[in-house]
């Protein structure tokens, strides 16, 4: 049986298009940081590395801004039924606390830091790698539970990118974690297609018509 799919009210999707533009926002902002900051290597470092230096406090906002953006629209999300809007909530505020407690210096950036890994390692920076793993792993979930609802309503092809969404941040994350090569630039991308699905729907949410 289809589901059915309505409109949201006014207010509701005020907060959904929050959620649509954290995506493509922070994506924007790292990687606009990624191409233009001196020494950093997206194949050597994570997008989180940029939350260091003297300018670290760009891509620290940008992670606070995005994930205060999804908290707004998250509650609002109904299409996953009640599980999706707390995965979201997880999301959202793993990227809040991401940009709280940033990754150590290292590995060659900022530029003028040692190429060697830290003997060491901060309390924040044990506070980022929890943050981002939850947050991580809220976002696979819930691209996972939209592919099982759009295969619900008989939308093959959302379900089908939902899952590829989420399996990429899987597989780059898994990557990354290994030592694989280039992995920060694996999990780069998986999170970034990852997120911008999630933003994708919530666009496509708020112009859904009242019965289909």
């Amino acid at each position: 049986m289809a589901t059915t799919l309505t409109r949201p009210a006014p207010t509701a999707s005020a907060r959904l298009t929050c959620l649509a533009v954290a995506a493509p926002l922070w994506a924007t902002v790292s990687l606009a940081q990624a191409a233009s900051r001196d020494g950093f290597d997206l194949t050597r470092h994570p997008l989180s590395a940029l939350s260091t230096g003297s300018l670290g406090w760009i891509q620290v906002t940008g992670f606070v801004v995005a994930g205060v953006l999804i908290l707004i629209g998250a509650s609002r999300f109904r299409f996953g039924g009640r599980a999706l809007p707390r995965l979201l909530a997880a999301y959202g505020a793993g990227m809040i606390a991401a940009g709280s407690f940033p990754p150590d210096p290292g590995n060659g950036f900022p530029a003028g830091t040692s190429d060697a890994v830290p003997t060491e390692v901060s309390w924040h920076a044990y506070g980022h790698l929890a943050a981002g793993s939850v947050s991580f792993v809220a976002l696979i979930a819930a691209c996972y539970v939209l592919g099982r609802r759009f295969a619900r309503a008989g939308d093959r092809r959302a379900a089908g990118l939902s899952f590829v969404a989420g399996t990429a941040l899987l597989l780059g994350d898994a990557w990354a974690m290994a030592g694989g090569p280039a992995g920060s630039l694996t999990l780069a991308a998986g999170a970034i297609a990852a997120m911008l699905w999630i933003s994708a729907v919530a666009a496509r949410v708020t112009r859904w018509p009242e019965r289909r």
